[in-house]
């Protein structure tokens, strides 16, 4: 049973994500939040599998509630999923960088919310190659910054930091196959070794490492 947390401040849309949700026989809903230090709360005493986070919430908001449950070591095994109202949220990078496992929005078909949970609860991260491609082209659009080199980075061959660097561009493990000339095996391979070395939860924190290391592109 995938037990599912939902944050979110207006009464309607938890009515309506717990409906969908407790529709399923693999599902349950554990509890319901209407602000950021209540979702975080009730997380420590849930321990659910997937949350279900809104960004703009009183108080303390969801991305700030995603940083404070990614840190607490007794919640490593929660993922999170932020809710946002448009693709290209300005939030959406940041909830990324502190943990978050991907993101939909609020108007997406309940059958891809559904699949959406299962996926993330059994360890995939949220963010498709065309999503991440929109995401790193939105923020490679902004004033340069100085790159922030991950402390781990040093211990990635040469081979494991391309790899990464086109897993920050949003190229899928077949791509990154075809671009390196490799077999699929070996590129999962490869992201999974630079993943396990930079402490990467999920894939969509492998895409914002990239970006803060300045690997993407590189």
């Amino acid at each position: 049973m995938i037990r599912v947390l939902i944050a979110d401040d207006q009464d309607l849309i938890r009515i309506g994500l717990r409906a969908l949700v407790e529709s399923e026989d693999d599902l349950a809903v554990v509890g319901e939040a209407a602000d950021g230090v209540a979702v975080v709360e009730l997380a420590r005493r849930a321990r659910p599998d997937v949350v279900l986070m809104d960004v703009r919430m009183p108080g303390v908001d969801g991305i700030e509630a995603t940083r404070r449950i990614v840190a607490d070591p007794e919640l490593a095994d929660t993922r999170v999923i932020v809710l946002t109202t448009f693709e290209l949220d300005e939030y959406v990078f940041d909830a990324l960088r502190h943990g978050a496992s991907g993101f939909l929005t609020k108007d997406t078909r309940p059958a891809d919310l559904l699949r959406a949970i299962r996926l993330v609860a059994d360890g995939e991260a949220l963010l498709s190659p065309s999503v991440t491609r929109r995401v790193v082209r939105e923020f490679a659009n902004r004033p340069a910054r100085v790159p922030r080199l991950h402390p781990r980075l040093g211990t990635l061959t040469d081979r494991e930091r391309e790899v990464v660097g086109l897993v920050g561009e949003g190229l899928s493990n077949g791509e990154i196959a075809e671009r390196l000339v490799l077999s699929p095996a070996t590129a999962r391979t490869h992201v999974s070794r630079a993943m396990v070395k930079l402490g990467a939860r999920d894939r969509a924190q492998l895409v914002v490492l990239a970006y803060q290391s300045g690997l993407v592109g590189s």
